[in-house]
């Protein structure tokens, strides 16, 4: 799958990583980089000028360790290094670089799509760059379709939301013969956005779901859904059994569950996040015994909980 990053061409990859299902792939190919910075001294060389032993991956998500992360050599030019998201927190801020025999650091090109300006540790701006895991993945096929109609003498305009930290310069949107588009990955979960057109800030039109935000103005706001199935094993011989949690206001006769051969079951598309429910089997509540995890709410009772992320 090719990614369309802003200012680039739809099959311009970035640097550095790939997301692989539930993992990210950081790859170093030393073709890639011109030059490293000595960590100390800020001496620069060329990296033909001398042999690489070892590379590493240092950034904000390790403490810019230069020693921990260590890549697997793959051939004479590449290293790469695996990791499960989850070893990773949530706020998808992430940036690193590559240290090449723990000494030097490998300086992308200002050329490069997901690069940001390096700083030290006081803050203080460097004339060198970091690579930037980009937190949104954009796809034609994408399951976040963004489409503002119109604006047809607009020179830009850039998607911008909660989704990509609210970012006014990456997330270019791709002019059309009626409007502007753009095709994001999202994961389920509640988001606000705006449109910036040529560095106005303007509200979706068309979506009438809208949040104040902190300046006393409204942002758009969406859902990304994901399908759900709960099943609730044996219980042959009850009539009738309900799915209630928090996702329909503990509602005690919309969701009614479905019997089949293996037991009882009921598919809804839930929003991001965690959700608290029960079964209500023949009016009698009971927690879903296939589920170990479960949570008091604010009222002193017990309910299972399901995430969905």
């Amino acid at each position: 799958m090719s990614f369309s990053f802003a200012g680039f061409s739809q099959n311009t990859a970035i640097q550095g990583y790939k997301i692989d299902g539930d993992f990210i792939v950081f790859t170093f190919d030393k073709r890639e980089y011109e030059r490293g910075t000595h960590h100390k001294t800020q001496e620069k060389l060329d990296f033909d000028d001398f042999n690489i032993e070892k590379v590493v991956v240092a950034g904000n998500f390790n403490n810019w360790s230069r020693k921990k992360w260590k890549m697997v050599k793959i051939d004479a030019n590449i290293y790469q290094l695996k990791k499960k998201i989850t070893d990773f927190d949530e706020d998808f801020n992430w940036e690193f670089k590559f240290v090449v025999n723990n000494d030097f650091w490998a300086e992308p090109s200002e050329n490069t799509a997901n690069i940001s300006p390096s700083q030290t540790w006081f803050g203080a701006k460097l004339d060198t760059y970091n690579l930037r895991i980009l937190p949104v993945q954009i796809s034609e096929k994408g399951n976040a379709k963004f489409f503002l109609d119109g604006y047809k003498n607009a020179k830009e305009v850039i998607l911008s939301g909660s989704f990509n930290r609210w970012d006014e310069q990456l997330y270019k949107m791709k002019k059309t013969a009626n409007g502007w588009s753009l095709n994001l990955n999202l994961k389920p979960n509640y988001y606000e956005y705006k449109f910036i057109v040529d560095g106005k800030w303007i509200e979706d039109p068309i979506n009438p779901n809208k949040a104040i935000n902190e300046f006393g103005e409204y942002n758009s706001v969406f859902s990304i859904k994901k399908e759900v199935t709960f099943l609730l094993e044996n219980f042959k011989d009850a009539k009738e059994i309900i799915l209630a949690g928090s996702f329909n206001n503990w509602s005690e006769t919309d969701y009614k569950m479905t019997k089949t051969a293996n037991g009882w079951i009921f598919t809804t598309q839930l929003s991001g996040g965690k959700h608290h429910y029960k079964f209500i089997v023949d009016g009698n509540w009971y927690l879903d015994p296939n589920n170990s995890v479960k949570e008091y709410d604010g009222s002193g009772n017990i309910n299972s909980v399901k995430m969905v992320k």
